[in-house]
């Protein structure tokens, strides 16, 4: 996986650009979806290609859980489609399962480190009832089952695109 990153610059680039920006539309689905169930009204989605998402909710009934949704969804949304379509094609698979990879780690990055500074949700879960051991067990959790994840998908479906092409 490494060789094909470091011989192909410009692809994993795009990927891992094109990782976040999806990433990110699952995130704020979390906290849109936990906003609507608690009787909050969404005030503002921030959602851009050049800046970090973002959920406005006022009035906010459950801050707490409009703020867990966010990470919980953009984690587990990812990974159970992935489990879902386990017996589609083999590249669509792969590709799935290095998305749910992704958001796996981004999330559980995300809450992990950022339970050090405060930081977004983490600033939010905070000041809403969560304890920081919370956000380290979900980001260990989830950042272990990306790693996990990874390892079983080890972006085969990269090689396998490009042995196709090589082979035409």
């Amino acid at each position: 996986m490494l060789r094909w990153c470091v011989n192909n610059p410009i692809q994993t680039v795009l990927i891992v650009w094109m990782f976040f920006y999806a990433m990110m539309g699952v995130h704020e689905l979390g906290h849109v979806l936990a906003a609507w169930a608690t009787g909050g009204t969404v005030q503002t989605v921030i959602w851009t290609p050049w800046s970090i998402s973002r959920t406005d909710v006022d009035p906010n009934p459950s801050p707490l859980v409009v703020a867990a949704a966010g990470p919980f969804v953009g984690a587990i949304l990812p990974l159970l489609f992935d489990a879902a379509c386990w017996s589609w094609n083999v590249s669509l698979r792969l590709f799935l399962g290095s998305f749910a990879a992704f958001c796996l780690l981004a999330n559980g990055l995300y809450i992990g480190i950022g339970s050090f500074d405060g930081v977004g949700d983490c600033r939010d879960l905070l000041a809403n009832g969560a304890e920081t051991w919370h956000l380290w067990c979900f980001g260990g959790v989830c950042t272990a089952g990306g790693i996990w994840r990874l390892h079983g998908v080890d972006l085969a479906w990269l090689q396998q695109r490009q042995n196709r092409t090589e082979d035409a």
